[in-house]
């Protein structure tokens, strides 16, 4: 199912994101360099966006990423998929004025859904998107006709779940059987004060089964297999929302991974010449190969093109035989 382009594409996303942080000298790379599985085989394979209409396709899914002070990975991730944002705004990351502030802002960077860095806020955020297409699917679909069928996804860590509003937004997902969210809970047992265990005991699989949600564990975070595996029983799972916990190295391949060290500050020359070495990764900086980028013309970019055209011609049909709720639903779009 995974290929080396796909291993290769996982390597360019933690590569960009510590060349970004490096060159703005100020950034947290350990969420990039640990997260970037799951984050593409998310994007790679399940992520049905058109980059080409951002947000004009109402049916796209969402993705938020909660854990906002991994921007660096949301940055480059919309580079490679083909979003607004460039190569030269990967270099300008965290500086004044440009498309790649420290934690993600909507409106401001194209294909992003939500503003973040707030922990916890994110979740809240997903929670309430897919309250908005439970209720939007409720009121708009009919037979032969979901106009509103789409998945909102979160990336969350550790210190996402030590906040109260994760806690209250979780617990009302549950409530409301939100069948058609996923998060993506990045563990990796560290937070910024150092190994979790000093800060949080919660049995975060006991907390959301109590919420009404599934628990799935995934125990490499480096197999992009056992990550497909467990998206595709969470989207088995329509009745309850599910919680996908990834289990981690924080700052992956990094000369101190796995430590607090490299939550929240640049690795330094010696330390990416040290990762980039333990990735077999011998490009220049700020580099992306060929083979990455059409692969994500072939996944993200040809999967969403055709979805959203499919989704075109479907409401097209659906405005000739409910004219009224057709008008209502694209004035709901307008702004």
């Amino acid at each position: 199912m995974f290929d080396y382009t796909d291993q290769l594409a996982v390597n360019s996303i933690r590569t960009l994101s510590m060349d970004a942080i490096q060159r703005a000298n100020s950034g947290h790379p350990g969420l990039p360099m640990g997260a970037a599985p799951m984050a593409y085989v998310l994007w790679s394979k399940f992520l049905n966006v058109n980059p080409q209409t951002g947000r004009k396709w109402s049916n796209r899914d969402r993705f938020v990423l909660s854990a906002g002070h991994g921007s660096a990975m949301l940055y480059s991730l919309l580079h490679l998929a083909g979003y607004k944002v460039s190569m030269d705004d990967l270099k300008n990351f965290r500086q004044w004025q440009s498309k790649t502030p420290g934690h993600p802002e909507v409106d401001w960077t194209d294909g992003v859904e939500a503003t973040t860095g707030p922990l916890g806020q994110g979740i809240a955020n997903a929670v309430g998107m897919a309250m908005a297409e439970a209720h939007l699917a409720a009121t708009y679909n009919k037979p032969g006709f979901d106009i509103v069928d789409h998945y909102t996804y979160a990336l969350n860590g550790d210190g996402d779940l030590m906040e109260g509003v994760s806690q209250e937004a979780a617990s009302l997902a549950g409530k409301l059987k939100l069948g058609k969210l996923i998060l993506f809970y990045d563990s990796n047992n560290i937070s910024l004060d150092g190994d979790l265990d000093k800060s949080f005991i919660d049995d975060i699989k006991m907390r959301f089964e109590s919420y009404g949600w599934q628990h799935i564990l995934v125990k490499d975070g480096n197999d992009l297999t056992e990550i497909a595996a467990a998206v595709e029983q969470a989207k088995a799972e329509t009745g309850k929302p599910t919680i996908i916990e990834v289990k981690t190295i924080i700052g992956y391949g990094a000369e101190k991974q796995g430590t607090s060290a490299v939550h929240g500050a640049p690795l330094g020359a010696e330390g990416i010449e040290f990762a980039k070495k333990a990735y077999g990764w011998d490009y220049p900086e700020f580099t992306v190969p060929e083979a990455v980028t059409e692969r994500f013309r072939q996944t993200l970019n040809a999967r969403g093109e055709a979805l959203e055209q499919v989704w075109n011609d479907t409401f097209k049909a659906y405005a000739e035989k409910y004219p009224e709720l057709a008008e209502q639903y694209a004035k709901a779009f307008e702004n």
